[in-house]
């Protein structure tokens, strides 16, 4: 069987999510999988030092949430889809995060989705 990731040929912008990575976000994941109801998503909107604490972030990891740095979480171990779970607690779309993690506006990424209205 032929290995499909080369690490010596990465893909410019782009963050592969490994056993190494999963690791180092364990912290992020788990308080993503925990916004699954709105009890718990206005818990950690309410108090969102309180929360992040519940679930072990390191200083570095809680200071990436308070600046809403979507991609520097990607980039230090987030899963995407837990990711997701924590952005939309602060109002982010799936196309905002997706503007902020290609560095545009939101207005300019729309442009480049192929989707009319799209939020």
């Amino acid at each position: 069987m032929h290995q499909q990731l080369n690490p010596s040929k990465p893909i410019e912008g782009t963050y592969v999510f490994d056993g190494r990575k999963s690791q180092r976000g364990y912290a992020f994941n788990r308080l993503g999988a925990s916004l699954m109801s709105d009890e718990t998503r206005a818990e950690f909107k309410a108090d969102e030092e309180a929360y992040m604490a519940r679930f072990g972030l390191s200083e570095e990891q809680k200071q990436l949430i308070r600046d809403r740095d979507w991609l520097g979480m990607v980039k230090t171990g987030a899963n995407i889809y837990f990711l997701y779970k924590i952005t939309t607690v602060f109002g982010d779309s799936l196309y905002k995060l997706g503007a902020k993690q290609a560095g545009l506006s939101y207005e300019e990424f729309l442009k480049t989705r192929n989707v009319s209205g799209a939020t």
